[in-house]
């Protein structure tokens, strides 16, 4: 089977399995602490795994530290360009590290990693707005790591901070 289709089935799935509607997903609040301790869970655990190799070519990752203060100046559209750009970022990163990493701790926690960002990245597609012309492409600020720990620290970071925030912002309006 083609990869997009697979990529298709494990979303349906995943969302099956949560029944996260873009709506729920955003207005129930527990589902988003759900990610945020898989999120912390597979951080620990890829810390547990024995002998993870140093990444040869160093992994690109998105910086997701936030100021409150600039993030609540942004539209809801620019917050959620920002996210997609960290989490394209991100998947990459995933397939870049899983072409390194061999042995099984690793490799199972990138590949769970790489359907949890992957699944955030499709979700975020399908809300959208029609707020005037595109935002510009994507230029975040970015790092280098040659950690594979380092990954699971970005998307950690990002699901506890700016993606709990923006659906945070979503649910004012959503969820009335």
């Amino acid at each position: 089977p083609s990869p997009g289709l697979l990529l298709l089935t494990s979303f349906l799935l995943h969302v099956e399995d949560s029944h996260a509607s873009p709506t729920r997903l955003v207005c129930d609040n527990r589902l988003i602490q759900k990610y945020i301790s898989e999120a912390k869970d597979m951080e620990k655990r890829t810390g547990q795994c024995q002998a993870l190799p140093t990444l040869s070519c160093p992994a690109v990752l998105p910086l997701v530290d936030l100021s409150l203060q600039q993030w609540k100046s942004k539209s809801n559209e620019t917050k959620r360009q920002e996210i997609l750009c960290d989490l394209a970022l991100l998947v990459g990163a995933v397939v870049e590290a899983q072409g390194h990493v061999m042995l099984e701790c690793g490799a199972r926690q990138l590949s769970q990693l790489y359907q949890h960002a992957n699944f955030f990245f499709l979700l975020l597609q399908t809300f959208s707005w029609e707020v005037g012309p595109q935002e510009p492409g994507c230029s975040p600020r970015t790092v280098e790591q040659t950690h594979v720990s380092s990954i699971f620290l970005t998307y950690r970071k990002l699901v506890q901070g700016k993606l709990r925030f923006f659906f945070h912002d979503l649910a004012k309006d959503l969820c009335k």
